[in-house]
């Protein structure tokens, strides 16, 4: 195949909150999963969230309740103060799990990474608990489809407009299929040879529906922005720094599966605001003291690559293999880590059910045919 070389330079059913899942419970759901098969990714993942899902409306009174709200609502949160209310979130985050203050710079002044700065909120909290630090930003060029930027030029923050997804070289791919729809599109690589790393790394980007993209990537956009993130995030974060990493729904099976996969590293929790976006199924996931060179780490570094790699250059098939690779099974997942995902989820479907709960919409809802996203 031709390629396009880059230039180097450039259980008992639980009713009340706190009781544990019983094994009953763990091992209907585990006996379920043998039940689904998959043709590809979407439908892989479909069959391990249904799992999940069922597992946990067992297990956790807070998810049932916010379960049955999702089907009566729809998400139709909007400010248009959405840099304001941004920075509201990021100083809610920062009382609440104190992430966003670097605690030891790995040298010289403390450095951030945020991979989707716009609008710009957390950078700017980020920044202002931080002084004198340094960070790098990126963001999707307003032209492409991107969000606004609004924070004011400075000095300190390196921003670059740019699709985190066309980060090939930095991802460590260097010959690009010449027949490939993106090939003129690689973005030259952006951080120094020298192993730079940052003490404190944001992952907050989301696909941007406006944005024109090829069509390949339509239907896994969502992938290979998540992977790219992830992947360049963890491997530029200096040892024992803080990663926030932006998710939605602690019951998708892509999301258990990567909360899972940073409990083998980190010390992770999850935030979710009140301040808003708090009807929504987004949260992040704190992840303090990061052994970013730790064994699982450099595993799941590799795992994130070959599924960008696969979503950006090869057929589905080799999609759906490299999402499988080394990550745990639906019945090891639970085994091992259902327990704490319902420890960690609870607080955070109370919240949006809550804030379902009380929205003025919801009372014009009878049907029960919208669903949240």
């Amino acid at each position: 195949m031709a390629t396009v070389t880059l230039n180097k330079t450039a259980s008992d059913q639980v009713s009340k909150a706190g009781e544990h899942p019983s094994d009953a419970t763990t091992q209907m759901a585990i006996m379920s999963i043998s039940e689904h098969g998959a043709k590809n990714p979407n439908q892989e993942h479909e069959a391990k969230k249904k799992v999940l899902v069922d597992y946990l409306r067992e297990a956790s009174p807070e998810f049932a309740k916010l379960d049955a709200l999702r089907k009566k609502a729809s998400d139709r949160f909007s400010d248009p103060g959405v840099l304001d209310m941004m920075k509201r979130i990021g100083k809610e985050m920062q009382k609440c799990t104190g992430a966003l203050k670097v605690k030891t710079a790995g040298w010289g002044k403390p450095q951030i990474l945020d991979m989707g700065m716009a609008p710009g909120g957390f950078l700017a909290v980020a920044m202002e608990l931080n002084p004198g630090a340094h960070a790098m930003g990126f963001s999707l060029p307003e032209p492409a489809g991107g969000h606004k930027v609004m924070l004011p030029d400075d000095a300190n923050i390196d921003r670059r407009d740019l699709d985190v997804t066309m980060l090939a070289e930095d991802l460590g791919f260097t010959e690009i299929p010449s027949n490939n729809p993106d090939a003129g599109r690689i973005v030259p690589r952006q951080f120094g040879a020298n192993q730079q790393q940052f003490d404190l790394v944001i992952c907050g980007g989301a696909v941007v529906r406006k944005q024109e993209r090829a069509s390949y990537r339509e239907a896994y956009e969502a992938h290979r922005l998540s992977a790219s993130q992830l992947a360049l995030g963890l491997e530029r974060l200096r040892p024992g720094g803080t990663m926030v990493v932006l998710f939605h729904k602690v019951e998708a099976w892509g999301t258990a599966r990567e909360l899972y996969a940073f409990d083998g590293f980190s010390r992770a929790r999850l935030f979710k605001p009140t301040t808003g976006h708090n009807k929504r199924s987004s949260f992040y996931m704190v992840a303090t003291d990061v052994q970013s060179r730790h064994p699982r780490a450099l595993r799941a570094v590799a795992r994130w690559k070959g599924i960008w790699e696969a979503a950006t250059f090869r057929a589905e098939g080799e999609l759906l293999k490299a999402m499988g690779s080394g990550e745990p099974g639906a019945e090891e997942l639970l085994e091992e880590f259902g327990e704490q995902m319902v420890r960690r989820g609870r607080k955070v479907w109370k919240i949006q059910a809550d804030a379902l709960e009380r929205a003025p919409f919801m009372k014009d809802k009878r049907d029960g045919s919208d669903k949240v996203a």
